[in-house]
């Protein structure tokens, strides 16, 4: 079992395009928008499964437009797409800046293999 992570710094870029996440191990992480929100882990992501999961097309102009504290273990992120579900624990979020070259990959790959594009669809 992993153990807990905790924040020292949690900053919303000025251009709303990336959080900035700093934890007591020395880690930090600037996460893109796009990212946080492909890999939401909300339900409309995630599923009730790993077979349930989404792949989201359009993301790639996305902002956070709200960042909400959920009690001292996670916080809420709105994003200008008016998602807001998906609650993220400190130690989802350490997990997602250090594994963030893969998953990225993985998310790009899984978009080309649907045919699907990052450009919001106007």
């Amino acid at each position: 079992m992993n153990a807990e992570r905790w924040p020292t710094e949690l900053r919303l870029a000025k251009d709303r395009r990336s959080l900035r996440i700093v934890f007591d191990d020395g880690a930090a992480f600037d996460l893109p928008a796009e990212y946080l929100r492909v890999t939401s882990p909300s339900a409309e992501v995630q599923g009730h499964s790993p077979a349930e999961r989404k792949i989201l097309p359009g993301k790639k102009d996305v902002e956070i437009i709200g960042v909400e504290p959920i009690g001292n273990y996670a916080v809420k992120l709105v994003f200008d797409d008016m998602h807001d579900t998906g609650i993220y624990g400190w130690t989802y979020l350490h997990e997602l800046g250090a594994g963030y070259a893969e998953k990225w990959q993985a998310y790009l790959d899984d978009l080309a293999a649907k045919g699907l594009s990052r450009e919001r669809l106007r």
